[in-house]
């Protein structure tokens, strides 16, 4: 006999001058492995995240990013950017601004990543006084911020591009070159960036001393580190436990290199494999075997200890890849609702809350939607089951996987255990329904619907494509 599976809310969510204090001293616990566990990590983009384009216009929004379970806040920069070599366009045909027609040059922002000063706010987006407000918001709503951070390169009109020329990598005519790929030999197209020589030690001396600025004079959480793994590991290894001995800091790196999360010193890398594991296999190219693999790889490459952020979704995925609907189709939120309960922390890109169908500008003005609805009502229930089950933990102190078996290869079943509570993840990846039987019996709760339901490991079961149930007993 056979048994329909209850169709849940899984269905229907998807269809339906002044000297600055230390604030986080004050008004916030310590930073400690323990917030790691169960966080969610939100980036946000001041530039796209509202009309206005400030900080202030975010910083009246941080206390409602409590009801998504966020407990990080990830900030990308803030700084400067360099006006020489400024980006109007990306991509292999990618035009400088002052290639445009004139009067359409103003309009040109330019890339985040191309920094002019360390040390300072980009006018776009306010004051370091508004910057300090934003902290201090986070920090009362028992948030924590860590600052998108630049260290393989500067912009062309970084101060130190004059006063401290050997800084940077040079060609055999003596000329300061823009990034090169490690792996060809051949330069990533970062043409509005200068690249950084690592063997100059006076440069690392005065990049980790203006990454310490930001941690004792303005309260700052750590850092996110763009491209981490192109900067020398000595550096990081250095840096790192510097920065540490004046606060409790998390540490964010892009990057996938195991070795970054050695020896304290970053705290998460990118889940990058996973996050294309599970584009594939909504788009039919990889299946649930795939996904197995994923998860015996970082087990057998990755500590114990080690943790990896989970996305469907950031600024460069978004802008250059596509938008989460157009990789992820009609499975987007089984991917998501994987992302809080696989191992590791998940991510909420600026605009995801709110069903964000468009990619964002890079290098102009553009908006995020600000209209809560189904996408804003799945991370709020996905987030609060991060947040207060230990079964989900993610962080140093992980709570155990152990895969279930299906009778249907396209069947994902997973339990996460902890402390002798349990959370399992129930999904039909694949665009077609199955029959499955699932070495699973006894009563448990959708906690997406709040709803019960009784499993029988000898019974078999329908699901539609794409469905899936968190459960808990």
């Amino acid at each position: 006999m056979k048994k329909i599976l209850i169709i849940g809310c899984a269905i229907a969510l998807f269809s339906c001058k002044k000297e600055s204090k230390n604030i986080s001293s004050e008004t916030i616990e310590k930073f400690s492995p323990a917030v790691e566990e169960n966080s969610v990590i939100y980036e946000v983009n001041i530039r796209q995240y509202s009309p206005e384009g400030t900080f202030n216009a975010f910083t009246k929004d941080i206390p409602q990013l409590k009801e998504l379970g966020v407990k990080i806040i990830w900030v990308m920069p803030i700084f400067p950017i360099s006006q020489t070599k400024r980006k109007a366009t990306g991509g292999d045909d990618s035009k400088f601004a002052s290639e445009m027609p004139a009067a359409e040059q103003h309009k040109y922002l330019g890339s985040y990543y191309a920094v002019s000063d360390f040390k300072k706010v980009n006018p776009e987006f306010g004051t370091i006084e508004d910057f300090r407000n934003l902290v201090q918001t986070a920090h009362e709503n028992g948030i924590y911020v860590i600052l998108d951070w630049v260290p393989n390169h500067t912009g062309w009109d970084h101060v130190w591009i004059k006063e401290h020329p050997e800084y940077y990598t040079k060609n055999a005519k003596g000329e300061i070159i823009d990034p090169i790929n490690p792996e060809t030999r051949k330069s990533w197209g970062w043409t509005d960036v200068a690249d950084l020589n690592y063997d100059n030690q006076s440069l690392r001396a005065a990049m980790t001393a203006d990454m310490m600025h930001w941690i004792k004079n303005e309260g700052i959480d750590g850092f996110r580190c763009d491209v981490a793994g192109n900067v020398p590991l000595d550096f990081w290894q250095k840096a790192i436990p510097q920065l540490r001995k004046e606060k409790n800091i998390f540490m964010l790196a892009e990057a996938w290199e195991p070795a970054l999360l050695k020896d304290n010193l970053f705290d998460m890398a990118y889940g990058w494999e996973a996050h294309h594991t599970l584009n594939k296999i909504a788009q039919g190219k990889e299946t649930v075997k795939n996904f197995d693999a994923y998860i015996e790889k970082i087990n057998k490459d990755y500590e114990a200890n080690d943790i990896l952020m989970n996305f469907v979704d950031n600024h460069d995925e978004n802008s250059w890849n596509g938008t989460i609907k157009s990789r992820l189709g009609a499975a987007e939120e089984t991917m998501t609702a994987l992302t809080y309960v696989m191992p590791g922390m998940p991510l909420i890109y600026s605009g995801n809350e709110y069903g964000l169908e468009h990619s964002l500008k890079f290098f102009e003005k553009d908006s995020i939607p600000k209209t809560k609805g189904k996408q804003w009502e799945l991370r709020a229930k996905l987030g609060k089951i991060k947040n207060e089950l230990n079964a989900l933990n993610g962080g140093k102190s992980k709570a155990v996987y152990t895969r279930i078996k299906a009778s249907n290869e396209n069947v994902l079943a997973f339990e996460r255990t902890k402390n002798g509570k349990k959370v399992i993840y129930l999904a039909n990846l694949s665009a077609q329904p199955v029959d499955v039987t699932i070495k699973l019996t006894g009563q448990y709760k959708d906690l997406m619907t709040e709803k019960p339901m009784g499993l029988n490991a000898t019974q078999v079961y329908s699901m539609l494509p794409w469905q899936y149930y968190i459960l808990t007993k």
